[in-house]
């Protein structure tokens, strides 16, 4: 018999700029406002109406690492996560409040292109491919060591691919 499930699968746009704190025991905490839009043509007056609805998500571990790195105010997220109330007592009221945890079991991925959605201060990406002038060279080595062989039989020197990796 099964337990039950709490899953939340959320589309939308950060609020603000992520901020991310550090657990005592080192781990990332990330916390982001995502809104998700929705849209629909009024019946009696016939025009569009939208309304917007904001998330708080919590990111941990890895992830809020990355979050914290990558992603800004404005940027397209999916996430993955959990939904969870958590309480605390401020002046004798008791407060509570509802997140989507995104941790170890969540999953979160960046919709924008690069460029897109972060404006200023995005943080730059890392470079995937190494510059050529600090790849090593095996083709030409095995070439100089070995007489020459047929085009056909010659391996493609992989790491001479410039491409960026789109995520």
């Amino acid at each position: 018999m099964a337990r039950g499930v709490n899953k939340v699968i959320l589309i939308g746009n950060v609020g603000g700029d992520p901020e991310v704190r550090y657990l005592p025991n080192g781990n990332a905490v990330a916390n982001v406002t995502l809104a998700t839009s929705d849209s629909w043509k009024d019946k009696q007056t016939g025009q569009q109406q939208e309304r917007t609805e904001w998330h708080r998500v919590v990111f941990f571990g890895r992830l809020a690492e990355i979050v914290g790195e990558y992603v800004r105010k404005g940027s397209k997220l999916y996430i993955e996560g959990r939904l969870q109330t958590r309480e605390w007592e401020k002046d004798g009221v008791k407060r509570y409040t509802t997140e989507i945890v995104v941790d170890i079991g969540g999953q979160m991925q960046l919709l924008d292109s690069r460029g897109q959605g972060g404006g200023e201060g995005m943080a730059p990406r890392p470079q995937q491919s190494r510059p050529a002038a600090q790849r090593p060279a095996p083709q030409q080595q095995q070439q100089q060591q070995q007489p020459a062989q047929p085009q056909a039989q010659q391996m493609p020197d992989y790491d001479s691919f410039d491409d960026d990796i789109p995520f």
